[in-house]
């Protein structure tokens, strides 16, 4: 931006081009390693040195041997491995390797990934729709309220006896979901299940992590704050007459490259559907739990709702949300994103296992029971069963049957965790992440996240070290040690997106982006049709606004993130990665 600018934007170019091109040869995680963690940097050109070096100003402080150059499965991309775990004493350095550039500086200390934490969930402020962000908060990327959302229509395609089409209802609060100004229940379901089990996992850890937003202040973990925000604005997408919830608040259309809340287009609810309204169910449930003790009213509230969604779900078990089914009917058409999820039984697993935790009734029990058969895999908005493995697998004094189907889901979540660690060290760039060319996904960057989460539940339940180092490689992937170079959280790093699609981020005239923001990371479908230098899996990944398939945000992505390097830092001690005097 700066588009009054240009010399200085010019100048602004030319450094940050510098400074890219001086690291392009040496990748690592940007933010740095704990004293007594793994320490890996990757050399990603061709080099005729066999020997690396860690320089500190100008004294050389370790030299180590570079490992065989190794071809990588996901592109043209050739290795080779400097290993540097035995540095130990806290500093700033770098890596140097004859013959090219060296690296970005880097610390070596006891809080290393904390900023990458704070920052991934601090993100979600800046997402929050109908309230000004002020500076004291905000910084530079302070800005009015967005979308109000207190007249909001209820479409024709949600049309009911007690609010037919055109009915006004308010939906105020929530987080936008992604790059867009929309509100979507599907994909807020696995994104507050994620930071609700954040909570859950490491609570005393987030009681003291303060993010400076506008509720620090106050008894509430900040993590908590924001979960709330969003929260309320879920319990207002349920229709109170029969317990169903619309599976969106949205325009008909995608807005364009503008600030949020500069246009007045009508907005709608849509159809309710099967899978938001057990999303609903389970993140209800799973609040009440949580916040009983902060907020017994609110708690209280969200366990009314979520019994309530449950028996709407029972009348619906599999009503699908059709968009382009319901686009042939109803008009006006609706073209934003539909989360239009078909397979219920993950739902249905998740549902009735926060239902079951919360309230200890039997019948919730008994649909686990039916459903602890399924397939299970990493999480993602349209697969959400893994979130009941995270928490029957973190819950205490279970009856005797409870306990023996989490017997059986730690079994399980340990064979996918095994999986993943055993073939860690064949990897090219030495990480879980990218173990398979199905890694590199639209959001490719949350599978990295996820696997972390998998991993980190397996160190919890094991006190295994090859799990949470199995984990640390993928936080080291996605703040850069990675084919592309990039640390992908924005403002993080010495090599961060400039140009994610995010449309505050484009239109508000500030040449930094809003930082705190996970981009979606390589993908080969490249569905926006933009220009791709590379386009091999581990390298399709494009730093420009209309690269919405590698380079937009959104709340799911961040959510694991915000778990995985928090949960480092909690976990870090005990992990034996820092030693207190």
């Amino acid at each position: 931006m700066l588009r009054n600018k240009p010399v200085l934007s010019f100048l602004l170019s030319l450094t940050v081009l510098s400074a890219y091109a001086q690291s392009s040869a040496i990748q690592l995680n940007q933010c740095g390693f704990y004293p007594y963690a793994p320490k890996i940097a990757v050399v990603t050109v061709p080099v005729t040195a066999n020997r690396f070096y860690i320089v500190q100003q100008h004294d050389t402080v370790f030299r180590g041997m570079l490992g065989n150059e190794q071809n990588s499965a996901w592109s043209a991309t050739k290795t080779r491995i400097a290993d540097f775990s035995a540095l130990t004493k806290p500093g700033r350095y770098k890596v140097v390797v004859p013959g090219v550039p060296s690296s970005y500086v880097f610390t070596i200390g006891n809080d290393v990934q904390q900023a990458a934490g704070i920052a991934s969930l601090k993100g979600y402020y800046y997402q929050r729709t109908d309230m000004p962000l002020e500076e004291r908060f905000a910084g530079q990327w302070r800005r009015a309220a967005g979308h109000p959302d207190t007249r909001v229509l209820v479409h024709a395609g949600a049309a009911s006896p007690l609010r037919p089409a055109g009915t006004v209802i308010a939906t105020p609060g929530g987080w936008f979901d992604a790059g867009d100004y929309n509100k979507y229940i599907v994909n807020s379901g696995i994104t507050m299940g994620t930071l609700l089990s954040a909570y859950e996992d490491f609570p005393g850890y987030f009681k003291q992590l303060p993010t400076n937003i506008p509720e620090s202040a106050d008894a509430i973990p900040d993590i908590l704050n924001e979960v709330i925000y969003n929260l309320r604005w879920m319990l207002t997408m349920q229709d109170p007459a029969d317990g169903g919830v619309y599976n969106k608040c949205t325009n008909a259309a995608f807005d364009g490259m503008v600030m949020p809340g500069v246009t007045k287009a009508p907005r709608y609810v849509v159809q309710k559907g099967t899978a938001a309204t057990l999303d609903f169910a389970a993140v209800a449930a799973q609040a009440a739990r949580v916040l009983k003790t902060y907020d017994a009213e609110l708690a209280d509230s969200c366990s009314r709702a979520a019994v309530k969604a449950w028996g709407w779900a029972l009348q619906f078990p599999a009503l699908a949300y059709n968009q382009d089914s319901l686009n042939k009917v109803f008009q006006p058409a609706i073209t934003t994103g539909p989360y239009g999820d078909r397979f219920f039984q993950d739902e249905w697993l998740w549902a009735a296992a926060e239902l079951y935790l919360s309230t200890r009734d039997p019948q919730y029990l008994q649909v686990v029971q039916q459903r602890i058969g399924d397939p299970v895999s990493l999480p993602a908005w349209s697969n959400v069963g893994m979130l009941a493995y995270y928490s029957f697998l973190r819950s205490k004094d279970l009856p005797t049957a409870a306990a023996g189907i989490a017997g059986r889901m730690k079994q399980r979540l340990l064979a996918l965790a095994n999986g993943y660690v055993e073939k860690e060290s064949t990897s090219a760039f030495r990480t879980v992440m990218g173990q398979t060319a199905r890694d590199f996904i639209w959001g490719s960057n949350s599978v990295a996240a996820n696997q972390g989460i998998v991993l980190l539940n397996a160190y919890m339940l094991t006190r295994d070290q090859k799990y949470i180092n199995g984990a640390l490689t993928n936080l080291d992937y996605l703040l850069g040690r990675n084919a592309t170079g990039y640390c992908f959280l924005t403002g993080i790093g010495s090599k961060s997106p400039v140009h994610p699609h995010h449309r505050p981020s484009v239109a508000d005239g500030i040449e930094a982006p809003v930082p705190g923001l996970l981009v979606a990371g390589p993908n080969p479908g490249m569905q926006d049709k933009c220009h791709y230098e590379f386009t091999a899996p581990e390298t399709a990944y494009a730093d420009i606004d209309c690269a919405y398939a590698s380079n937009e945000i959104a709340i799911n992505w961040n959510a694991p993130m915000v778990y995985l390097a928090n949960g480092i830092e909690a976990l870090k001690q005990q992990a034996g990665y820092v030693h207190t005097r």
